[in-house]
């Protein structure tokens, strides 16, 4: 297998909502893969992560401190983040874990016991928790 996940950018998914894409990198270990998103200003419960019909999306919503008196000048963008990733058949969806620490989402996509070469089928949405 080349590749974890193709990038899925569904533009019919698109909601009014305005995203950045975050930055992400792909490790591949013997028995999965590792991925890694960046996310400075998420946290725990910002942060949402979907498997549903092959495709992972992950959504990642920033806290910001309010601010007392008048703001004169920001420099950080207020948009949250987005990506999609189409998962290769070879790995276990049901079995994807996830944590954040300090804005990086780590998620690790463990590779199928036996990859079935069959026609997917429409699978219901599955939620992934991060810890």
């Amino acid at each position: 297998m080349n590749t974890l996940v193709r990038e899925n950018r569904d533009t019919e998914r698109a909601q009014s909502e305005q995203f950045i894409a975050p930055s992400a990198s792909v490790v591949e270990a013997g028995d999965g893969y590792t991925l890694e998103v960046e996310m400075p200003g998420v946290n725990k419960d910002g942060l949402e992560i979907s498997v549903e019909n092959n495709e992972l999306t992950i959504v990642g919503r920033r806290s910001r401190p309010g601010v007392e008196g008048k703001l004169i000048h920001r420099e950080s963008r207020s948009e949250n983040y987005r990506r999609a990733f189409e998962l290769d058949p070879s790995i276990d969806a049901d079995k994807i874990t996830a944590k954040i620490d300090q804005g990086v989402v780590t998620l690790t996509l463990p590779k199928a016991e036996h990859v079935h070469r069959s026609m997917q089928t429409r699978s219901p949405q599955r939620s992934i928790r991060a810890w």
